[in-house]
């Protein structure tokens, strides 16, 4: 291993540190990702450096990207995605490519190819995700379920429950037009006011 470093130029040192460091911190950015802190990415605009990303929290009743950073040209994951391509390019075609301007105008080509192509599969996603989200919403409406924490009457201040949605029990705020509902009093959806609040009204507790 030494000896192979050794071997290298100084043009082909930096490449590889610009591949090896870029490859590791987007093997890390990936894992932090999928178990679900993604919120620890790093976003960069004219201000500096920000916490940023996208909150994975598994306690999110929609599963929804609160924000999607790839969608902002100028953040750190973006960078990375940046040296990961110019990088790998720069390594593998340097033998085939004598001229090391055509090699660099190409490594930063795919560079950019690669950051584009990235972004276009975020915002694919985070389509997809609200597109499936706008469907759930819509069908909890008739839904029924049980009042977890007091709801106040006439819209003044709100209470939570608990319905079944989908075959899956979610947790909402909820406001009601009428009387004061209590904790466990069965209730049925009316109206979804939006993403986190519904309107409900109290309903037959089904007998099973």
């Amino acid at each position: 291993m030494i000896d192979w470093w050794n071997s290298l130029d100084l043009f082909m040192k930096i490449m590889w540190a610009i591949t090896l460091a870029a490859s590791l911190i987007f093997v890390i950015q990936t894992i932090l990702t999928f178990i679900g802190a993604g919120g620890s990415d790093f976003d960069t605009d004219a201000s500096g450096l920000d916490l940023g990303g996208m909150d994975a929290s598994a306690d999110d009743a929609s599963g929804a990207f609160d924000s999607d950073p790839s969608m902002n040209l100028l953040t750190f994951r973006n960078f990375i995605n940046f040296c990961l391509g110019f990088g790998w390019a720069s390594v593998l075609l340097h033998d085939k490519i004598s001229s090391t301007s055509l090699l660099l105008i190409i490594a930063v080509i795919i560079g950019i190819a690669l950051v584009a192509a990235v972004m276009m599969l975020f915002k694919w996603l985070s389509g997809m995700q609200q597109a499936g989200n706008i469907n759930v919403y819509r069908s909890a409406v008739g839904c029924k379920g049980t009042a977890y924490l007091p709801i106040p009457a006439e819209r003044k201040g709100t209470g939570k429950v608990q319905i079944s949605i989908n075959n899956a029990i979610r947790e909402f705020d909820a406001v009601t037009d009428g009387d004061a509902i209590p904790t466990g009093a069965a209730i049925k959806v009316a109206e979804v006011i939006n993403d986190q609040t519904l309107l409900v009204e109290t309903t037959t507790p089904e007998i099973i």
